[in-house]
């Protein structure tokens, strides 16, 4: 049975010399998922890397220009029990409840829910303490996590920005299962409001770098360089965190 399934349609990503014309992404099925297989090219890449999505939902490959896209599919294609053995390590998506705990920049708080309690969540050291129905619980955290994501992220962003010497761009919040962050071409940044669940250092890290997309649209050493010299924390300890633990930020709320 051929594991490769052909789909129609082509993918562009920013920063990347994405698939040339006459390339088609793909579909690898792995048990019972089919997974579209997104292809993009990098000018400094040397190799062929392979990864699944965060949220599992779609098989990425990273591959220098000059190698053929059927070499890459058939690359992921080789590795599909490494690939079945990440899917079944993806968190379970799994709403906290009263007394159970969600992350907040890095830490773990304790819900504290009563039904007399304020609808309103509210930060309490290491407690959120909130009210109301119990069966909009999860509604209502995942409001709060994202006013507190603007919030945060929107500071990060003006003290990045003031650093690169560039105007504070608009700052939308990302609901996207894939990406961490974009830049848009008119300047937008839009930031995935899981990353207030992560550390400051791993959530800044992804800030930093669209800042630096605005001085350099682009992945160039150029571009490197401008993102060292902004972030003020290790680029590699940021990407391994994100790396091992990116999937867990989407267990609690999908």
């Amino acid at each position: 049975m051929a594991m490769i399934e052909w789909l129609r349609g082509n993918r562009r990503e920013r920063g990347s010399d994405t698939l040339c014309q006459g390339e088609t992404p793909a579909a690898l099925r792995i048990g019972d998922h089919l997974l579209p297989v997104e292809l993009r090219r990098l000018r400094h890449a040397r190799r062929i890397t392979l990864r699944l999505a965060p949220d599992g939902a779609a098989v990425r490959l990273t591959l220098p220009p000059w190698v053929p896209a059927h070499e890459a599919l058939a690359f992921a294609n080789a590795r599909r029990d490494w690939l079945a053995a990440q899917i079944t390590r993806l968190p379970r998506s799994e709403p906290p409840g009263p007394g159970g705990s969600i992350a907040y920049r890095g830490m773990p708080v304790t819900i504290d829910w009563d039904a007399t309690f304020a609808r309103r969540p509210a930060l309490e050291g290491d407690r959120i303490v909130i009210g109301g129905p119990r069966e909009s619980l999860a509604t209502r955290l995942v409001r709060w996590l994202e006013d507190e994501a603007r919030r945060v992220l929107a500071a990060d962003l003006a003290a990045y920005c003031a650093a690169a010497d560039r105007p504070v761009p608009a700052l939308a919040l990302s609901r996207a299962q894939r990406r961490w962050g974009s830049c848009a071409a008119c300047g937008t940044i839009r930031i995935n409001w899981r990353l207030i669940m992560a550390p400051d250092a791993v959530r800044r890290s992804v800030v930093a770098h669209e800042v630096a997309h605005l001085v350099h649209f682009d992945h160039s050493p150029a571009f490197h360089a401008m993102l060292a010299s902004l972030f003020e924390g290790s680029i590699d300890q940021a990407n391994a965190w994100l790396k091992q633990h990116g999937r867990g930020l989407y267990a609690p709320f999908g």
